[in-house]
């Protein structure tokens, strides 16, 4: 055998693989994966061979995302930037001080801000207009739900006391009925159409930002959720196509074509047309994003029982069906012929529900075609569905970052569900005990795109920063292993890569190197671990 250009000695090697989980060599030949074992592969090193010594680091596969906006949060992060705080004297500062420094720019855009922030999570244009007063403001908060815009931004919209909601969201008033500055799901983009669009060269620069990060966190590919234009916001499809042309997108990236939830299938031969042009280099644009509800804190998640009001008493409300749930079966089995992968937003347990009926349609009139159709968010799911996973081949994409107590759910989300719903929220010990398949995702920039963030998360069930809260209903905890393996196997399966997720001999060298074992280490400091290498290809693209 060649001498290898790259080896990895003296491990721990956590190789996801179940025919030999541990080792402690690995050798990288171009960039594949050549060896893996123990001493013997020591015998590939010869006079060219970086050698690596990971006396007490360990190896593991590069970390895949299976929902993130990657475009939109590295353009975001060049904007007005709101999500390192949840005070509100610091969001006017923040924004008071981006204002002063860009005085030429005509709106100030940007986001990250927290309900938890504003009490009942609605913050006012009143606020936005003791500081900027003579300017549009929007900025869309951290779940990108929603939007909060001053006086001036409602204005140039058009948008008054007379102004209905739109089918897709809500506009927030006051008592007479003004609106208050507070835009929730698609009455968002009554006023983001205004905003100047960012420009390609902000988008190019975005992905390079957005990877530039992502791989500092051992992330080596990534599932972007939406591509397409959305609320006002250009299609990010151009930086993804040029980067991967201009060889400058060192990450493998699987794209979600936009569905358009005011068309139904007169779009898909577009979708079809776009499939064939996205697809250069590393990057593919071979699923399509449904967004089948909207998030539980503004109770447009789309819920099989009404949401409870403050006094806990049932509302007339049950959530939005973006999409006609007896259409989208139609949809979905004619993606499913074409050989698209759906890719679902579905945060209530009746959106959950929705989803997997509309993948049995398609199951039931194509039969099993693989396209590895899978369902996002699953922050509440019945019971009844948790088979069903399994039985269609649905994977569950999980963002675990979001099972945890923190002020958004204790205060926003579990009072308006009820004690039997929440127990029902990211259930993903139940998920994995009916034999369901995970992949996991950031959803950056909602949350943080840290891997080792989301596995402390699913592991603890606390966040890393919170050990002393209670632990959010610890049944549903799963073991590392599995959180390892939802972050690499089943991410790299959801996002077609075959050949990378685990450390086996013919792979691609998609590789991380930590800073210690979590593995032997206690769960409770697996937040505290660190990326010091990343590779794609055997390609270092990282080092701390």
């Amino acid at each position: 055998m060649a001498k290898a250009d790259l080896v990895f000695t003296r491990g721990p090697v956590f190789t996801v693989d179940p025919a030999r989980t541990r080792a402690s060599s690995l050798a990288v030949v171009g960039d594949r994966i050549a060896a893996v074992g123990h001493d013997e592969v020591r015998e590939l090193i010869g006079p060219d061979t970086e050698v690596v010594d990971l006396t007490g680091k360990l190896l593991v596969p590069g970390f895949q995302d299976a929902h993130v906006h990657a475009v939109f949060a590295g353009t975001e992060l060049a904007q007005c930037d709101l999500s390192g705080t949840v005070s509100v004297d610091e969001y006017l500062r923040l924004v008071r001080a981006y204002a002063d420094a860009n005085p030429d720019r005509e709106w100030i855009s940007g986001g990250g801000w927290s309900m938890e922030s504003f009490e009942g999570g609605l913050p006012t244009r009143q606020l936005l207009d003791s500081i900027v007063p003579d300017r549009p403001v929007l900025l869309v908060n951290r779940d990108h739900h929603g939007a909060w815009a001053n006086t001036r931004a409602l204005e140039l919209a058009g948008i008054t006391a007379d102004t209905p909601d739109p089918a897709d969201g809500r506009i927030e008033r006051e008592a007479d009925g003004t609106p208050s500055g507070m835009l929730q799901e698609g009455a968002s983009a009554l006023v983001g159409h205004l905003v100047p669009p960012s420009s390609d060269a902000d988008r190019l620069a975005g992905l390079h930002r957005a990877q530039s990060l992502l791989h500092s966190l051992g992330v080596t590919g990534w599932q972007d959720a939406m591509l397409g234009e959305f609320h006002g916001q250009p299609d990010p499809s151009d930086a993804y196509l040029t980067a991967a042309l201009d060889g400058t997108l060192t990450a493998r990236v699987t794209g979600a074509l936009w569905w358009d939830r005011e068309r139904g299938s007169e779009q898909i031969p577009e979708l079809v047309a776009r499939r064939e042009k996205l697809n250069a280099g590393r990057f593919r644009a071979t699923s399509v994003k449904i967004m089948q509800d909207g998030v539980a804190e503004n109770f447009t998640a789309a819920m099989t029982t009404p949401y409870l009001d403050g006094c806990g008493c049932a509302t007339a409300n049950s959530g939005l069906s973006f999409v006609d749930p007896r259409a989208l079966r139609g949809y979905v089995t004619e993606l499913d012929a074409l050989d698209f992968q759906v890719h679902f937003h579905a945060l209530g347990d009746r959106a959950v529900r929705e989803a997997l009926d509309a993948i049995e349609a398609a199951v039931g009139a194509n039969g099993r075609r693989g396209n590895r159709h899978h369902l996002a968010h699953l922050q509440v799911v019945h019971p009844e569905d948790l088979a069903r996973f399994a039985a269609l081949g649905a994977i569950a994409n999980i963002q675990p970052l979001w099972a945890a107590h923190e002020p958004q759910m204790d205060e926003l989300t579990i009072p308006f569900l009820g004690a039997e719903r929440s127990a029902w929220q990211y259930p993903f010990g139940d998920l994995v005990r009916a034999g369901a398949t995970l992949a996991a995702g950031s959803d950056w920039p909602v949350s943080s795109p840290d891997p080792i963030a989301g596995i402390h998360v699913a592991v603890n069930r606390r966040d890393p920063d919170s050990a002393d809260a209670p632990v959010f209903y610890p049944e549903q905890r799963i073991d590392l292993p599995t959180a390892l393996a939802a972050y690499t196997a089943g991410t790299a399966h959801v996002n077609g890569h075959d050949d990378a997720g685990s450390l086996r001999p013919g792979n691609l060298a998609d590789l991380v190197v930590l800073d210690r074992d979590i593995l032997t280490g206690p769960p409770e400091e697996i937040g505290r671990a660190r990326v010091e290498r990343t590779y794609v290809g055997g390609r270092l693209v990282h080092a701390s």
